[in-house]
């Protein structure tokens, strides 16, 4: 109900209130065109391709808007009351903001205002000092085998959870919203593995699973609220007044942080509760129930998560007296890398997945080739997804080139966050030639250079994996300033391999058991216009059991 309440909402954000102020703010671009071109005869700019007010009235279609655009010019800019918006299709241009002159283009107090209700001083809205401390620890983390191999345990854990319902479908013969059971269970996945949480939103009826998705709702909710702002040049007086898209933002917020605030609070407790202390391996053998090494093994890992993982280790770093806001701002960024991400882009995939059935048949095959050492028909029969799962080997996967490259070839065409803003500090021409002043909002377009026929050829829009192959099948990365999907430079996403992993683990799991198809062929399937790109309305498939060739 949250999720259909926000849609019907944003679908009234041109009601008369708003069209009035977008008169305004059109009177103040046109004022501001004029003011430009006094000074653009002593300096080059980029192209106008419109005003803010064309990103108001094509919200619901945003992303498909600047692709016409980024088809039109590279680079081009549009006209707001306060700034240029530039937005860029060009890798030249891309590298020079995220690499080349990185200390120029960052989030900035635009940016930060416009998510700090949601993100606050967390990894994904600020610059300097607070995000060179997160990215250490976080870079810390992820570098760790011991989180590496807790997350694919949890990764496998909920795969074949998803497994289980889709099996339980068929036999009722429901279809399912496919979008939904990832969401809950990549959320369920970053709080396992980040906070030690078990949330259990993917299994119904716990009192747990209902504080979960009354999270992920608001979640939802102040993420669309956040990407608004970025188009609606009278969000703080309607903060102040408390009315409209501010009014749901403030009222999503603060479901989220009753839940977040609570998880701080029991974490803490825990932590003074539970004194931990260092656990030698000279410790672990005078104790008699210890006399597996497999078990011992076990015990060591579960303790050193428990000490280390992230919110753990922010207390360890803050020490007694750490801000609870500041540790729920370093969750809320967790989530929307480790949840959104990974859950739309599977989602994505799945919809590719039911568009191409002969790729849908190319990678279960993949994956049946790879996992036949392991496999037996008894899985199937007897519903034992955790076996199967347990059985994908780290090189099982390795070896799955073809599997790599379709994830790779959805992420190219519906990337999980379809533009990135910048901020420039000071006045700065870019590679291409053209200008830009201090305070522009210099943004990349991860959706519109997946669409590019300069960047990818005259298929740009064709789903084709093979372009991610050499001729032996090998999969070959691309430039990242022309594949960004991960970002590129000093703020390339630290969970780039850990994505791929858990997708992959979701993908063998699935493809290898079931067919999938779309429930109705004939529904369009569009995104919905916020942070990131999630499928509006879900993805509704219906599986079959896959036979075993």
């Amino acid at each position: 109900m949250a999720i259909a309440s926000l849609i019907s909402f944003l679908s009234q954000q041109t009601s008369t209130i708003t069209v009035i102020f977008s008169i305004i703010g059109l009177l103040l671009s046109l004022k501001l065109v004029a003011k430009w071109r006094i000074i653009g005869r002593k300096r080059k700019f980029h192209p106008i391709g419109g005003t803010m007010m064309n990103q108001l009235f094509n919200f619901s279609r945003l992303h498909h808007y600047m692709t016409d655009l980024a088809r039109r010019y590279k680079t081009y800019r549009l006209i707001a009351p306060f700034r240029n918006e530039i937005y860029t299709s060009d890798p030249a241009n891309v590298e020079y903001i995220l690499k080349s002159n990185f200390q120029n283009y960052g989030k900035g107090m635009y940016n930060y205002m416009n998510l700090r209700d949601l993100l606050g001083d967390g990894i994904f809205a600020v610059d300097g000092e607070k995000w060179r401390q997160q990215r250490k620890v976080s870079s810390h983390e992820f570098s760790t085998k011991v989180l590496r191999d807790f997350s694919s345990v949890i990764f496998r854990k909920n795969a074949s959870k998803i497994a289980n319902i889709i099996s339980n479908t068929i036999v009722s013969g429901q279809t399912i919203d496919i979008q939904d059971i990832f969401m809950k269970s990549t959320l369920d996945s970053i709080f396992k593995i980040a906070f030690g949480v078990e949330l259990g939103t993917i299994i119904c009826g716990s009192s747990s699973n209902q504080e979960g998705i009354k999270f992920s709702y608001a979640f939802d909710c102040a993420s669309a609220m956040s990407l608004w702002r970025y188009v609606d040049p009278f969000w703080k007086l309607k903060k102040f007044l408390n009315v409209g898209s501010e009014a749901k933002l403030k009222e999503a917020v603060k479901i989220v942080d009753t839940f977040v605030y609570k998880l701080i609070s029991n974490e803490e407790e825990t932590r003074k509760s539970e004194h931990y202390s260092p656990v030698s391996i000279n410790n672990i053998n005078k104790n008699k129930s210890f006399s597996s090494p497999t078990l011992m093994n076990f015990f060591l890992s579960f303790c050193q998560i428990k000490k280390d993982d992230i919110l753990s280790r922010f207390l360890q770093e803050k020490g007694p007296d750490a801000n609870p806001k500041y540790l729920r701002d370093i969750i809320l960024n967790f989530v929307i890398a480790g949840k959104d991400t990974t859950a739309a882009t599977l989602s994505w995939f799945m919809y590719m997945m039911c568009k191409h059935p002969h790729i849908q048949e190319k990678v279960a095959k993949e994956i049946e080739e790879h996992t036949s050492d392991y496999y037996t028909q008894k899985v199937i029969s007897n519903n034992s997804f955790d076996e199967f799962a347990n059985s994908i080997s780290d090189e099982a996967m390795e070896k799955m080139q073809y599997l790599h490259a379709t994830l790779t070839e959805t992420l190219r065409l519906h990337p999980a966050v379809p533009v990135d803003a910048k901020i420039c500090f000071s006045d700065d021409t870019l590679p291409d030639g053209f200008s830009v002043n201090k305070g522009d909002m210099v943004s990349y377009l991860p959706y519109a250079m997946g669409r590019m026929p300069f960047l990818w050829g005259d298929d740009a829009e064709e789903f084709k994996p093979e372009r991610w192959l050499d001729e032996k099948g090998i999969f070959q990365s691309e430039n990242p300033f022309k594949f960004t999907a991960f970002q590129a430079g000093p703020r390339i996403c630290l969970g780039k391999d850990f994505a791929y992993r858990q997708m992959k683990i979701f993908s063998a799991i699935l493809l290898r058991h079931f067919v999938f198809k779309l429930s109705d062929e004939r529904k369009p399937v569009n995104y919905k216009t916020m942070i990131n790109l999630h499928i509006d309305g879900g993805l509704h498939v219906r599986a079959l059991v896959r036979s075993s060739s």
